[in-house]
């Protein structure tokens, strides 16, 4: 008989719907259950394609022995992390500071009053690794909660003070500069792998927001260094496991330091980020590769994540069904043997593509199979053939049982996709991408913001989720509407971004402009979560402050400015100390420096001159330059959609463009070659 969890719309609570522990979603009326009947609070915190969150649910909470000592002496919630970021937040800080590590799924054990005093992550069915039995911390959990209450309340308090005690004052930090940005780009160089690219060992992530930043220095400073970090780490994740080598995209991490073997869950948020990174790369450097990167990630999340609404879906399992077994087995979908290859291909191309895509009779993952990459020694293959290989090997894996997808709609998320679909389509002359990036726009702004421009968190199959947005949602949802507004030259989207970046002033902000994750009127839990930190994906905290600086430099704002001045507080103090959990705020930063540019392109609509000069200023490195295209504004605002068009006038009337920073402007031009020398542009 299905739970409290079966009219949720989350798909990781549903998926625990039919489990026969009693779960509750994350409400007050739980902790009043639990205070009715005199029982501790187990939490159970992960998300829909988390690998281990499956393993756990299989092993203990589809167990009817274990289930059944749940229920008689714990309330049971589960907590999908997507969609309760502040939960995740707060409690996985707790986790972190008692035991040093943290991770999904994430188990806590507390009081009636939400007050948490054992942590933990997995636990086996038996003890294993020196890690005990789940049974057997539930049972140690209940004789101490039985037999130590006095105790377990003191520790639970004592978390709790802590954790108040962690309170972020960055408001007054100070401006980073040049200095503090080249301290930061010194701290990468000396974590940066020379010989496999990226930062650290294993397990490597994708370091998007890292990247970012070091193109953008590269733009600003010409640090040839700072180029060949990013332009280095690109190619060796594109040619290694962790990118799917048929259909695109890319996996969440390697567990290996040569991005050989992924953890193979597909995220869109990795996708929207890294998608834009290859495309602001191809800006660069009019690299080959990079453009192939970006549209082919593009295309993946188009055609296997987007939803019948017009969102994205929030990601794609590691785990499927294996072939033959009826198991459900990590990266059974993407891993082949060289017997499969000629199964497909036959022979003579099974034997050129195992050599082309490192597939060998060792393998390089599980089982003896390989996930396919692009060793940097393999056979050249003609393009027309390697083509037919590829299509043929896509239709094949297609034949196999697919991944689950999480359809949830991720606000944040798809603010960061609207992004990287709308410059992708504006770089490479694809309209249907940015016809995509409309789309998903759309569904936010009717289906996700309500009469008072606030966010809802989550959606899921058009219906609105019930719980809040958070800070990154407000930040990335209004950095994809500005994106969209300098893509597609309509100022609604300005107008909506407005909207949010006024709300982040209103709502998130302390006094010292300092940044909280959660409103002032959200639900008070045992600490206001704020976390400056970029991680998987930007942090609220930097996301706004983008947000803000680009809607300040449309504008001419001043409050939005100062707001932004503010949030970037943080990125002096972290940056040199940090900076590979700081990239998102260190790329903003240089936008800052940098002025950020502002391009005003004035013409008519249909005029060819308008559009050439329009698609010249997308494509200058200048960092988080803004661009509005239009018709001139009149000073009374009447005229054309954007600020920045106030009293342009057109040159010889033939369309023109104008590009200022730091309240001076440079000479008005109608040329492309002119424009290009003032906004960096890479010429072939």
């Amino acid at each position: 008989m299905p739970n409290r969890l079966a009219n949720e719309t989350s798909p990781y609570l549903l998926q625990h719907a039919d489990n026969p522990v009693d779960w509750w979603p994350w409400s007050p009326e739980a902790f009043a259950a639990a205070r009715e009947r005199g029982v501790p609070v187990h939490l159970s915190v992960g998300y829909s394609s988390c690998h281990w969150c499956h393993v756990l649910a299989i092993e203990s909470f589809e167990d009817e022995l274990t289930a059944a000592y749940m229920n008689e002496h714990f309330v049971n919630i589960k907590v999908d992390r997507e969609e309760r970021p502040d939960v995740d937040a707060v409690y996985m800080e707790a986790v972190q500071a008692a035991t040093g590590q943290g991770g999904w799924p994430m188990t806590v054990f507390m009081t009636p009053d939400a007050e948490p005093f054992y942590f933990g992550t997995y636990f086996p069915p038996e003890p294993r690794h020196g890690m005990p039995s789940f049974m057997q911390v539930l049972e140690g959990v209940r004789g101490a909660w039985v037999g130590r209450r006095e105790e377990v309340a003191e520790v639970a308090q004592r978390i709790v003070r802590d954790l108040a005690g962690r309170q972020l004052d960055y408001g007054k930090a100070g401006l980073p500069g040049p200095e503090e940005l080249g301290r930061a780009l010194l701290g990468l160089t000396r974590e940066y792998d020379a010989v496999r690219g990226g930062f650290g060992g294993a397990p490597k992530f994708p370091p998007s927001m890292v990247l970012e930043f070091l193109l953008r220095h590269h733009a600003r400073t010409g640090s040839e260094g700072a180029l060949q970090m990013a332009a280095d780490t690109c190619e060796a994740m594109a040619r290694g496991g962790i990118y799917d080598q048929l259909g695109g995209g890319f996996a969440r991490y390697s567990v290996d330091r040569e991005w050989v073997v992924p953890h193979f869950e597909k995220m869109l948020y990795d996708n929207a980020l890294l998608c834009r990174v290859y495309a602001h790369l191809w800006r660069a450097t009019g690299s080959d590769l990079a453009r192939r990167v970006a549209l082919e990630t593009a295309d993946f999340m188009v055609r296997e994540l987007r939803t019948s609404e017009g969102g994205f879906a929030s990601a794609l399992d590691a785990d499927s069904e294996e072939e033959g077994s009826g198991r459900h087995v990590e990266g059974a979908y993407y891993a082949w043997t060289p017997r499969e290859l000629a199964e497909v291909l036959g022979e003579a191309d099974g034997e050129l593509a195992a050599a082309y895509f490192g597939v060998t009779e060792e393998g390089t993952f599980e089982h003896g199979k390989s996930v396919l990459q692009l060793p940097q020694d393999g056979p050249v293959v003609e393009a027309g053939r390697l083509a037919s290989i590829r299509e043929r090997l896509l239709a094949a894996r297609g034949r196999r049982p697919a991944p689950g997808r999480d359809d949830k709609v991720v606000a944040a998320w798809n603010g960061l996709a609207i992004s990287a679909l709308a410059e992708c389509g504006a770089f490479f002359e694809r309209p249907d991408l940015v016809e995509r990036a409309i789309e998903a726009a759309d569904l936010l702004v009717r289906v996700h913001m309500d009469g008072m421009a606030r966010l809802a968190r989550t959606s899921k199959g058009g219906r609105v989720g019930v719980n809040a947005g958070v800070l990154e949602d407000y930040g990335d949802v209004a950095e994809g509407f500005l994106t969209l507004a300098s893509v597609t030259g309509e100022g609604v989207w300005l107008e909506f971004a407005g909207f949010l970046v006024d709300l982040v002033m209103a709502r998130f902000t302390a006094e010292d402009g300092s940044l909280y994750d959660t409103a002032h009127d959200a639900e008070r839990l045992i600490r206001r979560p704020q976390d400056p930190t970029d991680t998987a994906a930007p942090s609220g905290w930097t996301a706004a402050a983008g947000a803000l600086l680009s809607y300040a430099a449309h504008t001419g704002s001043r409050p939005h400015r100062e707001a932004a001045e503010r949030a970037l507080g943080v990125v002096q103090a972290l940056g040199p100390r940090a900076p590979r959990f700081i990239g998102h705020g260190l790329a903003v930063a240089e936008a800052l420096v940098d002025g950020p540019r502002e391009v005003a392109v004035v013409g008519h609509p249909e005029d060819p001159g308008t559009a050439a000069l329009h698609r010249t200023a997308l494509l200058g490195t200048a960092p988080g330059a803004v661009v509005a295209v239009g018709l001139p504004r009149a000073a009374d605002g009447s005229g054309g959609e954007f600020p920045l068009l106030a009293e342009r006038t057109l040159v010889r009337d033939l369309p023109t463009a104008y590009v200022c920073r730091h309240f001076v402007c440079a000479r008005p031009t109608t040329e492309l070659v002119e424009l290009a020398d003032q906004l960096g542009v890479v010429r072939p």
